[in-house]
Order: C-alpha cells, then structure tokens, then sequence
C-alpha cells in the first residue's frame, strides 16, 4: 500500500527532505503532498489532523503519524543505513518530540522559505498529489 507524505511546501528543509525521501525510495512506496494543496488540506480533513499540527505527517493502513514517529517511520523504509534510525522510536515519544519541535520551530529561520516551487522531473512528478 502506498504511504502518503504530507509535508509544508514553503519550507525549504522540507522540501530538501523530500528529495533525499525520493532518492531513497527507489520503490516508490511515498507519494507526497504540500500541506498547504488542495489535496493536502483534504487529507487533512479525512484524517481529522488538527489543523495547527504543521508537521510531517505520515498517513498509512488508514492512520497518521507526525512528528518524530512519522520521521521514524519513513526512515525505516528508506534504502541504506536510514533503516537503523528507526531504533531511536525506543526513546519516549515525548523525548523524541521534543527534539524535534527544537528543529521544527527553527526550520524557517535556519533553511528559509520557498518563493517558488521546482518543478520535479516527470517520473518523480507522478508521486506528488
């Protein structure tokens, strides 16, 4: 089953990840989808992912998962060494989250936003939503 990615389509560190997702992906098991898209605010909604939650989320068999498990989970399924991150989902997930709201709140300020969006090569195109 494909796993669906939804991530802030302004932020350029998000944006960055998303590329290093695909390059590790070679399967293809992820599609994508800005937050901020039609389809992305509609996941949004199906899921019932609380609207402030900016976050990466992951959506799979039905469910969601954001911050670091969403991190975690997606690591495990990347090609290489990635995998073994998954290990870190041992740490309480209030421990992990915390690390991760430090990245999280200073991604702006630290990587920027997008004025603009690439346009993705037309095999990697067909993954986004």
């Amino acid at each position: 089953m494909k796993k669906i990615i939804l991530f802030d389509g302004v932020c350029h560190f998000c944006d960055k990840s998303v590329q290093f997702i695909i390059k590790r992906d070679p399967s293809g098991i992820f599609s994508f989808a800005s937050l901020q898209s039609d389809i992305g605010i509609q996941l949004k909604a199906d899921y019932q992912i609380h609207e402030e939650l900016d976050s990466i989320i992951l959506i799979e068999d039905d469910k969601y998962h954001s911050k670091s498990t969403a991190a975690l989970k997606i690591a495990r399924e990347l090609k290489g060494g990635w995998k073994s991150l998954y290990a870190f989902i041992l740490i309480p997930r209030p421990v992990r989250d915390a690390v991760y709201h430090i990245i999280a709140r200073n991604r702006i300020k630290w990587f920027g936003e997008k004025t603009a969006c690439e346009l993705p090569a037309p095999n990697i195109r067909k993954r986004f939503l």
